[in-house]
């Protein structure tokens, strides 16, 4: 039986993201971000297609151990790092590599065994004010954690932007000054920027670039899709229609009538709603494709249905004709635009009822 709603992972765009990265930043290597379950793609699949990354990063130990109870066995960097002695022995046997970011999770290392052997990354917090040490107590961490028995030498170095995506503000460069400032006599690898900063700040590629969004083909800049870039959109989500009726002017749609007709219109109603993932935030005159042309959503977003205005549709719809509602042919920035959202949380809101298929 074919699933009403499905989410289609194309491992070859995966691939080709990858390389498009490695000829933005050639004298870098590569630590491909899948936490959050791949942003919604599958963290198994991801880090399978993906087997030519450096490195992963995942947020959370529980991501890692998933990773490496598949058989992973590239390196895995813990953004979020370990918090008990527990999760330290579990790093330890997995060989992940935390990020250090608060004196407690230097206590908890510097009682390590010796034999645990941890490579390990201190971050600075160089101005997003989230996780990490500021400037003037990093040498003292750096200094303390250097002590630990456990650690494999040389601590490597690592900061998060928080403004990459707006490149026009100072914010960035402020940021790049701090970490420059704070790192500059130490030794060890460096780790500075995301996608936005990928493209946006070659200067500061350093040794690891850490994509994410720009890995699954999506832009981190609003106004601009992952197209402009070279990179090809890796999910798309697809349904069908059920119904189809003919609405004359005055007709409203959907709960509370939020939309009415203007002209006689052509009706589709398709399965897919909130209880999928697609976003209850969709206003009217957000994008789909029937059988490969644009049509608008109308009328809110149900939990297992939209509407659609099809009356400008060439080919008239009909029961089963398939509609995309972000991925090939559509953008998701578009429509993370019209539903007020970004694509990240679309990525992300995928939910177990969707049927989801790896090529």
């Amino acid at each position: 039986m074919t699933p009403m709603v499905s989410a289609t992972i194309d491992t070859g765009a995966l691939r080709h993201n990858l390389q498009v990265i490695r000829r933005l930043a050639p004298k870098s290597r590569v630590m491909a971000v899948i936490k959050a379950n791949a942003y919604g793609h599958g963290l198994i699949a991801v880090a399978k297609a993906l087997e030519g990354a450096d490195a992963f990063a995942v947020a959370r130990i529980g991501e890692a151990l998933v990773l490496r109870e598949a058989g992973i066995k590239t390196p895995i960097v813990l953004l979020e790092g370990v918090f008990d002695s527990e999760q330290v022995a579990a790093a330890a046997a997995g060989d992940f590599e935390p990020v250090v970011h608060t004196q407690e999770q230097i206590e908890l290392l510097l009682a390590a065994p010796a034999e645990a052997r941890f490579k390990v990354w201190l971050k600075l917090d160089s101005g997003m004010n989230r996780l990490g040490f500021k400037a003037e107590a990093f040498p003292a961490a750096h200094a303390a954690l250097s002590r630990a028995a456990a650690l494999k030498a040389p601590i490597n170095l690592i900061t998060h932007l928080a403004c990459a995506d707006t490149p026009e503000l100072p914010a960035t460069a402020e940021q790049l000054m701090v970490f420059e400032t704070a790192t500059r006599s130490m030794a060890g690898e460096r780790s500075v920027v995301s996608s936005a900063a990928l493209l946006g700040f070659s200067d500061a590629h350093a040794d690891w670039v850490r994509p994410g969004l720009l890995l699954y083909g999506v832009s981190p800049f609003r106004g601009a899709t992952g197209t402009d870039h070279g990179v090809r959109p890796v999910m798309t989500v697809r349904s069908q229609i059920i119904a189809v009726k003919d609405l004359a002017v005055g007709d409203r749609v959907g709960y509370g009538g939020d939309w009415t007709a203007t002209r006689p219109t052509r009706l589709a109603i398709v399965s897919v709603g909130y209880g999928d993932g697609y976003p209850r935030s969709a206003r009217s005159g957000t994008p789909v494709l029937v059988n490969g042309e644009h049509a608008a959503l109308v009328g809110r977003v149900s939990m297992d249905m939209i509407a659609i205005d099809t009356t400008d549709v060439r080919r008239a719809p009909k029961v089963g004709d398939p509609v995309v509602l972000w991925g090939e042919g559509l953008a998701i920035e578009e429509v993370a635009i019209w539903a007020e959202s970004i694509p990240y949380t679309l990525l992300c809101g995928i939910n177990q009822r969707v049927a989801v298929s790896i090529l």
